[in-house]
């Protein structure tokens, strides 16, 4: 018999200054367009714990971050489950097990033994107080419990010492709420949500950004991007940190802006100015959710087009569907609609339409790729099938996307 095939849906955990600490790993059949049943989901945790060890692998997965996988009691009992590495893989208890002697007793053997312990969302009841002191973390539903309990549970839940994270936090104002309350992480796409979320309109910074980009995309020379740099210092000295980061071993002093985009060659500039896009003037690093989830969407399109019957035999397309994936999330970035941000670049019409109107074989991958994200794992894989991309190459794509870097 064939061993089943699980595509991984990965959902960042984000901390009070919306960085990513932690990422929940889900796994689903990529035969099933439903979500998973409960008996499924068990299998596919069982399976889960041996492919992470060996298929999928857990850097490639989660890189330096933890990831929490879903246990129902029936795992959670077996000792198979002691064979993870409890410095990387945290334990989520679903919310349908009953906690009797035994099963708090064995959740404190594998607290002893290293785990971090998650009790997945549930109403709050002080039944349960056992398991609230001893796990490391507490998950509340926002869909699940009405706004105006969550100020009285949370301060039932702040008298025990498990952390506190705020689940399907879907807006700004929703993350804004949970952070007054007193809620430690947080969990759902708030960030990334154009319509909602506040960020700066496209400053002198970007804009360079976006002209370098325009630029490039024309195939200008050197000389004319050069001129670029020279009204943006800031802009000049993470040129001149791209350097020093990719080009280690190169003997000869940089001498100056048009020298240093020589060593870099265009396809790094490119790359570059596509994942820049994502930081303001002000900005320390390119460290935030929106940058990872940018990279992971324009590495996953660019390996399924790698794999796609027709789009693999095309040598432009690869690239083209990482342009698409990357650009399609600065519109939650900056306050400025898609069609405004692609107006002015010099994109093909397979790349403009897959961007403003999900259009085209681009736009169809796209539009799978979010279904991804939504953890719509099983519709998606049908959807990537039907464009001519086999399981297998799906979720080989997958890996190398999450654990891939833009430069």
């Amino acid at each position: 018999m064939e061993t089943p095939k699980y595509l991984i849906g990965r959902q960042p955990i984000l901390n009070r200054q919306e960085q990513i600490v932690a990422y929940e790993l889900l796994f689903r059949s990529a035969e099933s367009k439903s979500a998973a049943s409960m008996k499924s989901a068990s299998q596919a945790t069982a399976s889960v714990i041996m492919n992470t060890l060996s298929g999928f692998g857990i850097k490639e997965i989660l890189g330096d971050k933890q990831g929490f996988i879903n246990v129902d009691v029936e795992i959670l009992m077996n000792n198979a489950i002691e064979i993870l590495p409890k410095e990387m893989i945290g334990l989520e208890l679903v919310g349908n097990i009953l906690f009797n002697d035994v099963v708090i007793d064995r959740c404190r053997f594998l607290k002893e033994m290293g785990f971090v312990i998650a009790l997945d969302d549930r109403d709050y009841t002080p039944e349960l107080e056992e398991i609230y002191r001893l796990v490391d973390i507490i998950k509340v539903d926002l869909m699940q419990t009405p706004a105006e309990k969550l100020s009285t549970v949370i301060k039932e839940l702040k008298r025990y010492p498990a952390k506190i994270l705020a689940e399907k936090v879907d807006t700004n104002d929703a993350f804004n709420n949970c952070a007054k309350l007193g809620f430690d992480y947080f969990q759902g796409y708030f960030f990334a949500r154009p319509s909602l979320i506040e960020k700066k309109r496209i400053d002198g910074y970007s804009s360079a950004m976006m002209q370098l980009l325009k630029l490039i995309l024309a195939d200008a020379t050197f000389t004319e991007m050069e001129k670029v740099f020279r009204n943006s210092p800031a802009l000049t000295y993470k040129l001149l940190l791209l350097v020093n980061s990719v080009s280690v071993g190169v003997r000869e002093k940089i001498r100056d802006v048009r020298h240093a985009l020589t060593i870099l060659g265009r396809q790094q500039i490119k790359r570059w100015i596509q994942l820049a896009l994502f930081t303001t003037e002000n900005s320390q690093d390119i460290e935030s959710p929106l940058v990872e989830m940018a990279t992971a969407r324009a590495g996953f399109m660019e390996q399924i087009a790698m794999e796609h019957p027709v789009l693999s035999k095309i040598h432009s397309a690869p690239d083209q569907a990482f342009m698409v994936g990357i650009l399609s999330l600065l519109d939650s970035i900056y306050q400025v609609s898609i069609e405004q941000i692609v107006a002015d670049l010099n994109l093909s019409d397979e790349v403009r339409s897959a961007l403003v109107t999900r259009q085209g074989v681009y736009g169809k991958m796209l539009e799978l790729t979010e279904m991804m994200e939504r953890l719509e794992l099983g519709s998606a894989a049908i959807g990537l099938q039907e464009l001519g991309v086999s399981l297998d190459g799906i979720i080989a794509s997958q890996i190398k996307s999450l654990s891939s870097k833009v430069i």
